[in-house]
């Protein structure tokens, strides 16, 4: 018998396979072998789960309230030649009208 992999979201080890997906039975989540893979790989993902790579672009999906500022980055705005991190907001990057900036990946999108 094979050795399934953690949840990725909950690390619950109580994790099946259903065609080609693995599923946690506690918290929902599904993903693929190939996502797995890049799992393992420590890759960063955006909203829909691509592979992020420095000078990306990307797309917000929501508007974002700059901490600190009255201003708010709006949906849909680009922002071109990111840079990955390791931390809690992992893009670093400069966004037109604002200046240098940090994202979290869940909030973009690969354009």
């Amino acid at each position: 018998m094979s050795k399934l992999p953690a949840c990725p979201q909950c690390s619950s080890v109580f994790t099946y396979q259903d065609r080609g997906l693995y599923v946690c039975p506690e918290c929902a989540n599904e993903w693929s072998e190939a996502k797995d893979a890049e799992l393992a790989n420590n890759a960063i993902l955006d909203a829909n789960g691509n592979a992020l790579a420095d000078g990306d672009s990307v797309t917000l999906i929501k508007d974002l309230k700059l901490k600190g500022t009255s201003s708010v980055l709006k949906v849909g705005t680009k922002v071109k030649n990111i840079r990955l991190v390791d931390g809690d907001h992992n893009i670093d990057c400069k966004a037109e009208g604002v200046g240098a900036i940090k994202l979290k990946s869940c909030f973009v999108k690969k354009a």
